[in-house]
C-alpha cells in the first residue's frame, strides 16, 4: 500500500477548525465528546492496572553527559574513598610505544578547564586502548599520551590529567552520599551518537559514527520506549534546545510528540505536581551561546555549568512528592578521549545483533568502550555505596549502557522481549533498590554551590561545530525538512554555535508545532511528521508539513 499523506496547511487548518465548530453546535458532539474521554481514561487505566509496578520504584530519571572519562572525572576521589578504583598517582602513558626510552606523562590533578576536544573517533579510541592498531593485543590503556601527541603537539598532559574533588563539589558529594560505579564502561569504542543509541536501545543498529541514511529517516531499532509503551507505562523526555532521542524513528511519531516537553517550562513543574512519568531523560544544552551556556560537560564546556545542572535536576526530584519511589542514574556517553586506567573488556562481549560496522573496520561490535563515570542516586541507596563488577546475568556480564533498558525491564516487569542481546547480557542495578526495607530519610536536599567558575571568558557563539553538534544540525535538518536540499549534509559545517543553536531550537518548535496541528487535525498517531523546507517556505505564509503512515 502506498503511503497516505495528510497534507497541513493554514488552508486546511482553517477548514478543520470551521468542521469542529460545526461539530460542536450539534446536540451530539457533547455526549460524543464525553463518551470518548471516557473510553480513553478506561482503557489507559486497564492498561496500567493490567501492568502495575510492584517494587520500590516507580520512576526513573536517566541524564546522560558527554565526553569525560571515570579517571577524569572521579579518579582522585580515591584518595579520600579508597574503596573506589581510582588514581593512586603511579599511573603514567609512554609519549611513543615504539620507543623503548620514550619518556612518559605520570597522571595529575591538574585538570581546570580544556579548552581543546581530545580524540574520540573509533581509531583514536583503538589506539588508546591498544597503543597501536592492533586490537587483538592486550587492553593496557597505554596509547593516551601518544594519540593525543599525534593529535597536537603538548596534549598528553591533557588528557592524562584528572579534577581535584573539590572541584567538582556536587559530584564529590552524590559520590558520598549515594552510589558510584567504578565499572561502568562505554558500550561502543567509538563516538558520542552511537554510545547514546545503547542507552535506550541496546545497539547503534552497525553505526559507529554518523550514518546519514539513517539520520533522515530516523534509526530503525525498538527502543526502550516502544516497550514502555507496549506495557502501558509512561516516559516523557525534558529537553533544552534539541532532543537527541529524535535520532530515533519511533520516537517521531505523532502519538510520542507529546511527550516532548520544555525542560525549563515543565520539569519542575511536573516534578514538583508529582506528575513525572515512569522513564524519565533529561536532556542538557549542547550549544554554548551567552545567554543559556551549554551544561553538558562536552569539552571546551565548563563542567562547573554541568555541575550546576546535575544540582538543579537532584534538588527538583528531591522537592518532589515523587521522591521516595524515584531513582535518578548520571552518566556518560563516552570517555572523550581523557585517560581511564581500567582495562575495557575485549572479550565474551555480544554483538546486539548481528550487524556490522561499515568500512573500513568492519566493527563486529564485540567490545566496549572506556570506563565512565556514573552515579546511582535514590533514597534506597545506601550511602557511600561503590558498585563494582554485577553478578550475572552471566559471568562476563557487566555495566554499559545496555544496563538501563536491561535493567528496566526487570525494575517494571516489563513483559516485552529484551531489546537486543546486549540488554539480556548486561549487569543489572535494580538489586541496589532491594537492600533496605524502608527508604532514607537523611538524603541532601541540597547540593554544594559551585562557586568556582572553571573557564574565565564566556561562550565562544562564533566557534565551529563538533562532530556531535554537526550531527545534532542533520536532525534538525530532517526534522524541518532541509535534508532535501543540497546543503545536506554539510549545513552544520558552515554554521557556528550561535547560529546552530538558533536553527536547532526552531526546528524542534516547529516540527513540534506541526506535530499537534496533526493530532488535533485527527491525523493516524502512528504517522510521522514530514516537513517542507525551512529554509525555503518561511516566507510562504506558514510552513507546510504531512504526515506519513507508517
Amino acid at each position: 500500500m502506498s503511503p497516505l499523506y495528510l497534507w497541513l496547511s493554514l488552508s486546511s487548518l482553517f477548514f478543520i477548525r470551521r468542521k469542529m465548530k460545526s461539530l460542536r453546535r450539534s446536540t451530539l458532539a457533547p455526549l460524543f465528546f464525553l463518551f470518548l474521554v471516557v473510553s480513553s481514561q478506561s482503557l489507559d487505566l486497564n492498561r496500567q492496572k493490567k501492568q502495575g509496578i510492584d517494587g520500590p520504584i516507580k520512576t526513573l530519571v536517566v541524564v546522560v553527559m558527554e565526553n569525560r572519562s571515570f579517571d577524569h572525572v572521579l579518579g582522585w576521589l580515591k584518595s579520600t574513598r579508597p574503596d573506589i578504583d581510582g588514581l593512586t598517582g603511579q599511573e603514567s602513558n609512554p609519549l611513543n610505544l615504539s620507543d623503548p626510552s620514550s619518556p612518559s606523562v605520570r597522571v595529575a590533578d591538574d585538570a581546570i578547564f580544556v579548552d581543546w576536544d581530545p580524540g574520540h573517533s573509533f581509531q583514536a579510541i583503538r589506539e588508546q586502548i591498544f597503543g597501536s592498531n592492533d586490537s587483538s593485543s592486550d587492553p593496557n590503556m597505554n596509547g593516551f599520551a601518544q594519540q593525543a601527541e599525534r593529535m597536537e603537539e603538548g596534549k598528553s598532559k591533557t588528557v592524562m590529567s584528572g579534577f581535584k574533588p573539590g572541584l567538582l563539589p556536587v559530584y564529590t558529594e552524590l559520590a558520598n552520599e549515594f552510589a558510584v560505579f567504578d565499572r561502568w564502561f562505554a558500550s561502543v569504542p567509538a563516538s558520542t551518537q552511537p554510545n547514546r543509541f545503547y542507552v535506550h536501545s541496546a545497539t547503534s543498529h552497525g553505526a559507529t559514527s554518523n550514518v546519514r541514511k539513517d539520520l533522515i529517516h530516523g534509526f530503525p531499532q525498538k527502543t526502550i520506549f516502544d516497550s514502555l509503551d507496549e506495557n502501558g507505562l509512561s516516559f516523557g523526555i525534558y529537553y533544552q534546545n534539541i532532543p537527541a532521542t529524535m535520532f530515533f524513528g519511533s520516537l517521531r511519531k505523532l502519538k510520542h510528540i507529546t511527550k516532548f516537553h520544555s525542560y525549563s517550562l515543565k520539569f519542575k513543574l511536573h516534578a514538583k505536581l508529582g506528575k513525572l512519568p515512569n522513564y524519565v531523560v533529561v536532556e542538557q544544552r549542547y550549544f554554548d551561546v551567552k545567554i543559556d551556556p551549554a551544561n553538558d560537560d562536552h569539552p571546551s564546556h565548563d563542567v562547573a555549568i554541568g555541575q550546576k545542572f546535575v544540582k538543579e535536576v537532584y534538588e527538583t526530584l528531591r522537592a518532589s512528592p515523587q521522591w521516595k519511589e524515584m531513582a535518578l542514574l548520571i552518566t556518560y556517553d563516552e570517555h572523550g578521549g581523557f585517560y581511564d586506567h581500567v582495562p575495557t573488556p575485549v572479550s565474551h562481549v555480544p554483538s546486539p545483533d548481528g550487524n556490522v560496522g561499515p568500512d573500513p573496520f568492519y566493527f563486529h561490535f564485540d567490545r566496549l568502550g572506556v570506563r565512565v563515570p556514573t552515579f546511582l542516586i535514590s533514597p534506597w541507596v545506601d550511602k557511600g555505596t561503590v558498585i563494582h563488577e554485577p553478578q550475572g546475568p552471566t559471568p562476563h556480564s557487566q555495566f554499559e549502557h545496555a544496563s538501563i533498558p536491561g535493567t528496566v525491564k526487570k525494575l517494571f516487569n516489563l513483559k516485552s522481549n529484551f531489546l537486543t542481546k546486549r540488554d539480556a547480557w548486561a549487569g543489572t542495578f535494580e538489586k541496589y533498590f532491594y537492600l533496605r526495607d524502608t527508604p532514607r530519610d537523611d538524603c541532601p536536599e541540597t547540593l554544594p554551590e559551585v562557586t568556582t567558575q572553571l573557564r574565565s571568558w564566556g561562550p565562544r557563539e562564533d566557534a565551529k561545530l563538533s562532530e556531535f553538534q554537526v550531527e545534532l544540525i542533520q536532525l534538525a535538518s530532517q526534522l524541518n525538512g532541509d535534508y532535501v536540499l543540497n546543503t545536506y549534509p554539510n549545513l552544520g559545517k558552515t554554521m557556528t554555535v550561535g547560529r546552530a543553536n538558533k536553527y536547532a531550537e526552531d526546528a524542534v518548535k516547529r516540527f513540534l508545532e506541526a506535530g499537534r496541528a496533526a493530532l488535533r487535525a485527527g491525523a493516524n498517531e502512528s504517522a510521522i511528521i514530514k516537513m517542507r523546507p525551512s529554509l525555503t517556505s518561511r516566507s510562504a505564509g506558514g510552513h507546510q508539513s504531512w504526515c506519513e503512515e507508517l
